[in-house]
């Protein structure tokens, strides 16, 4: 076994390798860039090394500079992770030639698989059943849009290079070609350097269920079963269990042999998954998507079911040990489900978020995994994917799995920059959801039910009330940000008056009188209500109607943030709101709805534009958004160009109705 191992990776993958690295007494290698120094894996690791700025071609899809740190540090072998340079065949060749082991496939099968166009030759002829489409090497864009044209709409365009769903795009219309085959080259190119399409017939009615894959180097392929991907958004899993309520004993063999079919016909070794997808209506067909040559994100779910560290396996196999059991052995035991905790606002369309961890809040308990890379000062930003953690929670049976989960939920909040936890709990108790009845275009039929922004209770308000009064108080424990006015008079109780909102919610009005101990809080036009905090350390417990609840709470740039069972609310005084968010889209101001980088600007000044013209491009987080015109007018701003950073709300452009234009 290796005495020293490099993880090339960061986040919550980094520290989930780290973790069995340590259990197996291995000595462990960190690597970070310049936006991840002091993150947890750096501190968790025996030693960890800088290799360059924040973007990842500088840093982590360097192949000389992660190379070279692990030769600095004596590693023996390298564990990829997932993303970035887990399934690059040149850095497996590059650590061959350095005589490093890359804890992975061979060379031979990430070629093989890793062009998608060349991977559905290869299984296809094995025998293991594909898409309708063309999948051919180097179709130019009229190719393309005639393959899809001939396939029928919808079709589904997909990088050949790559996964994650980067890149991937649905079309519906023939008159939609040109635009969705530039953006999703220029999508693939920015993740995977390499923009070749290949195209697939849309299966509507459709899961995604992949077969996690292992072997060793001597000649031994099983599988573990299989997990439900079908919970997707945007083609990028959200919530993935095992094993698929949709399968029976006999689907599984047929998908799992399928699976291991695939894998032995490129020579396969270590963890692997196959993917297929499968008609709900008919899930005994199912067709062969692609393989994922490397770790999955969701592979816990298949840890949990099994027993096994998937993990350890891979460097046993690197190392050149037998796996330990053959197919007959593998038993499934119980039901296991995983939730993608990201930064974003799915109130916003999913928009990718920053900030800074002010406060955190991670779940414990019986049949409760927690994936995580966060701490409190872990700064989040647009260089990398905005995956935070996973939450995974384990049962006898399926009912038992997903109860526990939304309970997890319940008690998981960061407080600093928003998340997607409310939305994951909204989805976890969706009828069809709980039925088990999913499909890949779930999420997008629920739309807004699922993704609509609670507005905040009064109780909330109150406690925002609570918490800015300790702020002012002499014995606060929380730093005064908000330069909020004593509302105390020696002798005359005074009320202090606020006006907060959330963003997108209109202001409301909260009064408060007295002391933090004894005070009188007034929501609106409700009535006045006694209400009590006590400080707990960095949270605040708030009594208000006999009911004693505990907030969470944090501030910083003028913004207040509140947890209670997993809500976390972030408040703005109206003034500092209506300073934060510029002008307003009514006047035909276009602001960046995230922080990113612009990778295209398709406007000028002076140009004549319809609402909705494509004015920008916006990539953050290996996700591109394109910025429109919110009204016909004449573009009179536009104050970026392609390669600059923006800010979250900052004003990109500006479009001037004809009137207004007019008069100027």
């Amino acid at each position: 076994m290796f005495s020293t191992v490099l993880v090339a990776n960061r986040g919550e993958i980094a520290v989930r390798v780290l973790r069995t690295l340590r259990a197996m007494g291995i000595r462990s290698v960190a690597v970070y860039s310049d936006a991840d120094a002091g993150a947890l894996h750096t501190r968790l690791a025996d030693v960890a090394v800088p290799i360059g700025p924040a973007p990842a071609a500088q840093s982590y899809l360097s192949i000389e500079r992660v190379l070279d740190a692990a030769v600095r540090t004596g590693a023996q072998a390298v564990h990829p992770g997932y993303g970035f340079l887990s399934e690059n065949v040149e850095f497996a060749r590059a650590c061959e030639k350095a005589g490093i082991v890359f804890i992975g496939p061979p060379v031979a099968a990430i070629e093989a698989m890793g062009d998608k166009i060349r991977a559905k030759q290869t299984v296809s002829a094995v025998g293991v059943p594909v898409v309708p489409g063309r999948a051919e090497p180097g179709m130019d864009d009229a190719a393309v849009a005639a393959a899809a044209v001939e396939a029928g709409f919808p079709v589904l365009l997909k990088p050949s290079a790559g996964g994650g769903g980067k890149g991937m795009r649905i079309v519906r219309a023939e008159s939609e070609l040109a635009e969705q085959i530039a953006g999703a080259r220029r999508e693939a190119r920015s993740s995977f350097g390499d923009d070749t399409l290949l195209v697939e017939r849309y299966v509507g009615n459709s899961r995604h269920i992949e077969v996690q894959v292992l072997g060793d180097t001597h000649g031994t392929v099983v599988h573990l079963g299989e997990r439900e991907c079908s919970l997707q958004r945007r083609h990028q899993k959200v919530i993935e269990e095992a094993p698929s309520p949709l399968l029976d004993a006999a689907g599984r063999a047929r998908m799992g042999g399928a699976a291991v079919e695939a894998a032995r016909a490129v020579g396969y070794t270590g963890a692997g998954t196959v993917e297929f997808i499968v008609d709900a209506d008919r899930p005994e067909d199912f067709f062969f998507l692609e393989m994922n040559t490397r770790l999955q994100v969701e592979h816990p779910v298949t840890e949990c079911v099994t027993g096994l560290d998937l993990v350890e396996l891979q460097l046993r196999v690197a190392a050149g040990e037998s796996l330990p059991f053959g197919q007959d052995d593998v038993v499934l035991t119980g039901h296991a489900i995983e939730a993608r905790v990201y930064a974003e606002d799915p109130a916003r369309g999913f928009l990718p978020q920053a900030g800074t961890v002010l406060a955190l809040t991670e779940p414990a308990g019986a049949g409760v995994r927690v994936d995580s890379s966060l701490a409190v000062g872990t700064v989040v930003g647009s260089d990398y994917d905005p995956m935070l953690a996973k939450v995974i929670a384990a049962g006898p049976d399926r009912e038992t799995a997903r109860a526990r989960l939304v309970a997890a939920l319940e008690h998981t909040a960061v407080l600093g920059l928003s998340t997607n936890t409310g939305f994951l709990r909204a989805l976890l108790s969706d009828p069809d959801v709980v039925a088990g009845q999913l499909d890949t275009g779930l999420i997008e039929r629920r739309g807004a039910a699922l993704t609509a922004a609670e507005p905040p209770s009064a109780a909330v308000y109150a406690a925002a009330a609570l918490a800015l009064l300790v702020e002012s108080e002499p014995t606060g424990a929380l730093v005064d940000r908000w330069n909020v006015p004593d509302g105390w008079r020696l002798g005359e109780p005074a009320w202090t008056v606020r006006r907060l909102s959330v963003a997108g919610g209109e202001p409301v009005t909260v009064r408060v009188r007295g002391r933090s101990g004894d005070a009188v809080v007034r929501v609106g036009e409700d009535e006045p209500v006694p209400v009590r905090a006590e400080r707990d350390g960095a949270a605040l417990l708030v009594t208000m109607d006999g009911v004693r609840t505990r907030y969470t709470v944090a501030s910083a740039d003028g913004v207040l943030w509140l947890a209670a069972d997993g809500r976390v609310t972030a408040l703005r005084e109206q003034e500092r709101l209506a300073t934060a968010a510029g002008a307003a889209v009514s006047d035909g101001a276009v602001t960046a709805p995230m922080p990113g980088t612009v990778t295209l600007v398709q406007a000028s000044v002076g140009d004549q534009v319809e609402a909705g013209t494509p004015l920008l491009v916006v990539e953050a987080m290996k996700m591109e958004h394109v910025l429109t015109a919110p009204l016909a007018g004449t573009v009179t701003e536009l104050g970026v160009t392609a390669g600059q950073s923006v800010r979250l709300d900052e004003r990109v452009a500006v479009v001037t109705p004809p009137a207004a234009a007019e008069e100027e």
